[in-house]
């Protein structure tokens, strides 16, 4: 053999007989963490989280390239193995260590039927063993992976000195086991086969004696008796049994090979990456929502594996989801027992020595035991194998989170199939592509619906167009039937089975609250709960797998399992019900009306009623974009269901609150969809201000759309209501938006008329922040009409004021008119300062609608001073922008003008030809 990885002992490596340097001590982890999986690929992450642990930072990916690059270097040779790279991972080229050989061994002497050749292979292996495994490699992995591999090793020394008892050579193994049995004092198991070896020996009265005092010391130090199968050898051995000369003569008992998995899927699709999750580890926690597919991927994995359990397979469905009261441990345990070739008239009825005796009779062995469904993890607990050598598969709708840290199960937490998957699955029963998108959607990726579904098509292929309208209209109820088993609803009901009525309350109410998730305050809104008792609700919905916990903070459905939660919503008493969606909602309109004050705080106010509950705190105009934008799905849905509810208060005031946020990002479609809703609101609500305001920012909307004239019509009325109402400030707003309108028609002196009058409204009230507006207004057209000097003085007295009164908007749009007049002017290099400046402020705001407009502006000045690197990079970025924004014609133009640049640099006359009307803030 080339090269020999050593694994069982002093870990090394050889090659051609000599040693082979491994480096640092990482290296040698690293070479370790891939040659316990020698000959499988072992993923990236898995390699970084053995060596360097579960927090290992980023940049230890690439120190892990570098380690595997020494290592190949070190291990090259003409027979070498080598560390070869697979998608995903890295593995040795073929399994080469004493470990394997040991495993190898062991697997041949399970399946071989003569004791003689079993007890060979068996000593054979435990021959590999040098010490303890993986000695010279350090770290919490390598520390625990050695001592499971030592378990191991302890279970294959068990298999041998029984196979040595069978075959009567107790006498030879009086000495081995004495001092076992002295380094492992309280081990029944070792305790039992010393009693077995005195007695084949001719010394029965020394096996009772240390009978004896084993009993003594387990009462004295943990206050227990011995367990129901040593109770069986000392009574055995006290009695002169019979049964035991079988022993002593070498006589085999028959084996008993347990074979209960249940049948596999005949239509399993995807799940790649989970079922190979579960060939690396021995207990695994398999949880999810009802109807993810749960018990369908660990029956797929264990039919695809059985050659590994030549001892066979446990399997039991625990119920602890179904109708009816979950199965009871100790009735499994019973089962099972007998399953092994233990009569149910010799198993003892106390329910830990019941669990003990299950130890004892799978310790040692290879078989697969399925607890399915299960409830809790203690209905699981008693039910784990004895030894490190049985596999077993888990699966519930709960976490079962003290299996993880007490017993140390891998968990593997199922969510929805992909899109291929999905597709993969369905068509298995229908050919229409078309009509496999709308159900993959409409099913939401659910393996259980996606499969009631493709049943029925499959049953009724004519009906494919009604069960696609059904869905479509009637969602979750579709998907009912009388079959228990076979409807979404009546499965997912049996989730609600454990929770309190707390629980179930927070779970329907979630169900109705608007927003595609929510956070734990406003889940706190929701039920009125003070936060710590909503917290501990929402983990046990979690951990119910009801409900999932997603980055940020934030909590989530999937959408079928909502639907399901509302109609439990409906069973709540309606002021219950409606007293929750009111709290929560008026909790959404608050913190958004906080968090509009912090990113303008010299807008108008507008006063609100009283808090229903406490709003989300902010403390700044960063928080407040960051909450606006974490939120928005949930605004937006917010105000769906105040017009639903007639709630004309809220649906207007959202409007408002959305608005500085609406214009800093770009969503004008979403503004003109609000403010619509806004504008029906306000036709009830007794303030003419409402309707004023909502027809001037539904104008302005339009107007950032490019529909001017639909934005002029509804300016008209705003000018119109605030003339009829004397209300100064609107008058002056709207003013102000007819401006920029009518500048980007081309028409400056109309823009430059109404910017005037929003000046001169603004002098006959105490607004220095609004007159600072219309001065940078007036400064703009005349620029755009020639008159630079006007301009300047305009915007300079704009600047004052912006600076007096701290307003970064303002002081933002300034630096942008002051960029104008300085290009105009020919001073380049100012120009792309005031630009920079504006650029700075808009981006710090996180004001991405100004931004591109900015960039876009950016990149003539640089043209004009050579600087095309520049200009090109500005440009890119803003066609960026624009594309995300949905400003395509804006998109187009500049695109056209950087592919001109690439050709030819844009003279002095052409770039007059482009300068175009730049829209302001």
């Amino acid at each position: 053999m080339g090269v020999l990885v050593r694994l069982l002992g002093e870990f090394s490596a050889e090659a051609d007989g000599r040693p082979v340097d491994l480096g640092t001590p990482r290296q040698r982890c690293v070479l370790a963490a891939l040659a316990v999986d020698a000959g499988r690929v072992v993923p990236v992450d898995r390699v970084v989280e053995r060596v360097w642990g579960a927090d290992a930072e980023p940049r230890t990916r690439s120190t892990l390239h570098n380690y595997i690059s020494r290592l190949r270097r070190a291990l090259s040779g003409p027979d070498g193995v080598t560390i070869v790279r697979r998608s995903g991972g890295y593995a040795l080229s073929e399994p080469v260590t004493d470990l394997h050989g040991f495993r190898d061994l062991r697997a041949a002497a399970d399946a071989e039927a003569d004791d003689e050749q079993t007890a060979q292979l068996l000593t054979r292996a435990l021959q590999l063993w040098r010490g303890h495994a993986l000695t010279g490699v350090h770290g919490e992995w390598a520390e625990a992976e050695g001592d499971r591999l030592e378990q191991e090793r302890l279970a294959a020394q068990h298999e041998l000195t029984n196979v040595r008892l069978r075959l009567g050579q107790g006498v030879d193994l009086v000495v081995e086991l004495a001092a076992r049995a002295a380094e492992h004092p309280l081990d029944e198991l070792v305790a039992g086969q010393f009693m077995l070896a005195l007695h084949q020996a001719g010394r029965t009265a020394d096996a009772l004696e240390h009978h004896e005092r084993l009993r003594k010391r387990l009462v004295e130090e943990l206050g227990a008796d011995p367990s129901p199968a040593l109770q069986d050898v000392h009574q055995r051995i006290l009695t002169a049994d019979p049964a035991l000369s079988l022993v002593a003569a070498g006589t085999r008992p028959p084996r008993v090979v347990p074979a209960q998995l249940p049948a596999a899927p005949t239509r399993f699709a995807g799940r790649v990456a989970q079922l190979a999750e579960l060939d690396r580890a021995l207990t695994t926690a398999i949880s999810g929502t009802g109807g993810i597919g749960k018990t369908w991927l660990a029956l797929t994995w264990a039919h695809l594996n059985l050659h590994r359990f030549p001892d066979g397979q446990l399997a039991v469905d625990l119920r602890g989801f179904s109708p009816g009261d979950p199965k009871d441990a100790t009735d499994v345990l019973a089962g099972f027992l007998t399953a092994l070739g233990v009569d149910r008239r010799h198993q003892p009825q106390d329910p830990d020595a019941l669990a003990a005796l299950y130890r004892s009779h799978t310790a040692g062995k290879r078989m697969l035991v399925l607890l399915d469904n299960a409830a809790a993890p203690d209905q699981v607990v008693p039910l784990l194998p004895g030894g490190s050598s049985c596999t077993v598969l888990i699966t519930s709708r709960h976490r079962l989170t003290a299996l993880l840290t007490r017993h140390g199960a891998h968990p593997v937490n199922l969510d929805v199939l992909t899109d291929t998957e999905a597709r993969a699955l369905l068509s298995t029963a229908i050919d229409d592509g078309e009509a496999i998108t709308e159900l993959i959607g409409l099913c939401g990726g659910l393996p259980l619906a996606l499969g009631l579904v493709a049943a029925r098509i499959r049953s009724q292929p004519d009906l494919l167009n009604d069960l696609v309208t059904e869905l479509r209209d009637l969602g979750l109820a579709a998907l009912d039937s009388d079959d228990p088993d076979a409807s979404l609803p009546t499965v997912l009901s049996w989730s609600l089975r454990h929770l309190t009525d707390q629980q179930r309350t927070l779970f329907g109410l979630l169900g109705i609250a608007p927003g595609p998730d929510t956070t734990l305050s406003a889940a706190a809104a929701l039920t009125g709960m003070p936060p710590a008792a909503v917290r501990k609700a929402l983990s046990a919905l979690e951990e119910a797998s009801l409900l999932e916990r997603r980055p940020h903070g934030r909590y989530g459905m999937h959408d079928l399992v909502q639907e399901y939660a509302a109609t439990i919503a409906h069973e709540l008493p309606d002021h219950v019900r409606e007293a929750a969606l009111a709290r929560v909602m008026d909790f959404h309109l608050h913190t958004a009306h906080a968090a509009d004050r912090l990113l303008e705080p010299h807008r108008q106010p507008v006063e609100l009623d009283p808090p229903a509950v406490q709003p989300h705190p902010l403390p700044d105009a960063a928080a407040a974009m960051a909450w606006l934008q974490a939120e928005y799905a949930t605004l937006l849905a917010t105000q769906r269901t105040a017009i639903a509810r007639g709630d004309h208060h809220t649906v207007w005031h959202l409007a408002r609150t959305m608005d500085t946020f609406h214009l800093r990002r770009g969503y004008v479609h979403d503004a003109i969809a609000v403010w619509r809703a806004a504008l029906d609101a306000a036709q009830h609500l007794p303030d003419p201000a409402t309707r004023s305001r909502a027809f001037r920012n539904l104008g302005r909307a339009h107007a950032r759309l490019g529909s001017y004239e639909e934005a002029i019509g509804h300016l008209d009325q705003a000018l119109a209501v605030a003339a009829l109402h004397r209300d100064v400030p609107e008058h002056a707003l709207t003013h102000r938006v007819l401006a920029v309108i009518w500048g980007e028609l081309g028409d400056d002196r109309r823009a430059m008329d109404h910017a005037r009058r929003a000046l001169d409204l603004y002098r006959t009230i105490d607004a220095p922040v609004w007159e600072a507006h219309a001065l940078n207004a007036v400064g703009w057209h005349a620029a755009h009409l020639g008159d630079f000097g006007t301009a300047h003085d305009h915007c300079n007295a704009a600047f004052a004021l912006y600076q007096r009164h701290r307003d970064a908007t303002g002081e933002g749009a300034n630096q942008h008119s002051l960029g104008f007049i300085a290009h105009g002017l020919g001073d380049h290099r100012q120009s792309v300062a005031h630009y920079l400046q504006a650029l700075s402020l808009f981006r710090g705001m996180g004001n991405d609608y100004v931004a591109a407009e900015l960039l876009d502006k950016i990149g003539r000045p640089h043209l004009a001073l050579g600087h095309h690197d520049q200009a090109r990079e500005a440009w890119r970025e803003a066609v960026e922008l624009y594309r995300q924004q949905g400003r395509d014609d804006a998109a187009d133009r500049l695109q056209r003008q950087l592919d001109d640049l690439g050709e030819n640099p844009l003279s002095g006359t052409r770039l007059n030809a482009l300068h175009g009307r730049p829209p302001v803030t």
